[in-house]
C-alpha cells in the first residue's frame, strides 16, 4: 500500500507508518528495511517496502512532524542554557538549536537551513525562538563555537542578558593542529592546567603565559589563543564546577546531537 496524504484525508491511518518511523530512528536503513519485517504467512507478500518507497513514507511522515515540532510553543520550557552549532549536508548547512533547562534535560529548539553560515540566518533562529516564547529577558549561557556572527547575533537578539562560554575544545583545536607535532604534548599539557583549575585569573594568567611563550615563532597561534579569551572562562567565572562544568564548556552536547543527525540521515536513501 502506498503513502497516502494524511492532510487530504485525517481519517487514514497506515498501520504502517509508526511502524517505518520506529524502523528509522531504530537506525534500520532504508535499504535494509525490508529485511526487518516479519515474515507474512504464505501466500501474503509484502508491498511498498523497497528503499525508496520505505524513503517517501518516512520523508512525508517526519515532514508532518517536523513542522508541528518547529511552531511548538517554548514559552513554558524554563531554559538558563543554550547551544548553536551547525552541521554541513554537501554544500548546506543546518544550523541547530538546543537548550538545557535546569533538571539538566536537553532540548533541541530549532533549526535553519541555509547556503552559509551568516548573521542573518543566525539571528532569524534565534528570532523565530523568541517569537515562540523563549524569554529574551532571562540572563542564559550561550556556549558556542566562537564564530563571530553567531557571537554577533546573539548579542543582537538579546543584548546584556547573554553570558557567553566559547568552546574550550574548539580553543584547543585551534591551537594544537597549528602547531608542529612535537609542541602537541606539552602545550596540550599547560591548557589543560589553565582550563581545569577552578580559579579564573590563575587560568587567566597561565593562558596568556603560554601565548606569550609561542607568539615569537607561532604568532598565529598566540593571537587565537588569546582570542576571546575572557569568554573562554565565563563558566569558570560563574564558580560552576564538577559534571555540569565538563558539560558547560565545550559543544560536544550539540555536536553528539548533530553525529545522531548524520547517522540517520545517512540511513535515508532515495
Amino acid at each position: 500500500m502506498d503513502y497516502v496524504d494524511q492532510g487530504q484525508d485525517q481519517s487514514y491511518t497506515d498501520p504502517l507508518d509508526m511502524a517505518t518511523l520506529a524502523s528509522i530512528a531504530a537506525g534500520v536503513s532504508t535499504r535494509r528495511y525490508a529485511g526487518a519485517l516479519d515474515e507474512l504467512p504464505e501466500p501474503e507478500e509484502p508491498l511498498s517496502v523497497s528503499k525508496s518507497a520505505v524513503s517517501r513514507r518516512f520523508v512525508a511522515l517526519s515532514q508532518e512532524q517536523l513542522l508541528q515540532w518547529q511552531t511548538r510553543s517554548l514559552g513554558d520550557i524554563d531554559l538558563p542554557v543554550g547551544m548553536i552549532d551547525g552541521i554541513h549536508f554537501h554544500n548546506r548547512v543546518i544550523l541547530v538549536a538546543l537548550g538545557i533547562d535546569a533538571k539538566g534535560d536537553k532540548h533541541v529548539l530549532g533549526l535553519r537551513e541555509s547556503s552559509t553560515e551568516s548573521t542573518r540566518v543566525e539571528r532569524s533562529l534565534l528570532s523565530d525562538l523568541i517569537e515562540r516564547g523563549l524569554d529574551a529577558d532571562r540572563a542564559r549561557l550561550w556556549v558556542i563555537d566562537g564564530r563571530k556572527v553567531l557571537r554577533r547575533a546573539i548579542v543582537e537578539c538579546f543584548g546584556h542578558t547573554a553570558l557567553l562560554q566559547r568552546c574550550q575544545e574548539h580553543k584547543r583545536r585551534n591551537v594544537i593542529e597549528h602547531l608542529p607535532e612535537q609542541l602537541h604534548a606539552s602545550v596540550g599539557r599547560a591548557l589543560r592546567d589553565a582550563l581545569d583549575g577552578a580559579d579564573t585569573d590563575l587560568a587567566k594568567k597561565q593562558l596568556q603565559r603560554l601565548a606569550a611563550s609561542l607568539q615569537a615563532r607561532h604568532p598565529g597561534v598566540a593571537a587565537s589563543l588569546r582570542g576571546g579569551l575572557e569568554e573562554t572562562l565565563t563558566v569558570q567565572g560563574l564558580g560552576i564546577t564538577g559534571a555540569l562544568y565538563r558539560t558547560l564548556r565545550t559543544t560536544n552536547p550539540i555536536e553528539n546531537l548533530n553525529g545522531s543527525i548524520a547517522q540517520y540521515t545517512r540511513n535515508v536513501k532515495l
